[in-house]
């Protein structure tokens, strides 16, 4: 069982900027692959960014040039810078990992991000 911790969340001003952390509680280097996921009341959770294996990454349109997707592999941690923030990224955000691709998916508890003027 793989422990996903998420935190940084909070409330900005449209133009801020906030930086998400997922603490995974084993390795991630070897990961399959690891993203940042977002759930706006009423919609469906969609893909903001992730890794993919090989060292790939992928961006939402919605958020490319904004938010950066990073992993610090010495301290089992996944990070989601969000710049340039705006309304409508106003969401809770889930780390999601997957340590094969035959497994299924670990996702952590989320953390709400509310960008408000």
């Amino acid at each position: 069982q793989v422990q996903l911790v998420e935190s940084g969340g909070g409330s900005v001003q449209p133009g801020g900027s906030l930086r998400l952390s997922c603490a995974v509680s084993e390795s991630i280097a070897s990961m399959y692959d690891m993203g940042w996921y977002r759930q706006a009341p009423g919609k469906q959770r969609d893909l903001v960014a992730s890794f993919l294996s090989g060292g790939t990454s992928y961006y939402a349109d919605s958020v490319k040039g904004r938010f950066t997707i990073a992993r610090d592999n010495a301290k089992n941690t996944v990070y989601l810078q969000l710049d340039s923030l705006k309304s409508e990224d106003t969401a809770v955000y889930y780390c999601n990992v997957r340590r094969r691709v035959w497994e299924s998916a670990y996702w952590g508890q989320g953390t709400q991000v509310t960008v408000s003027s």
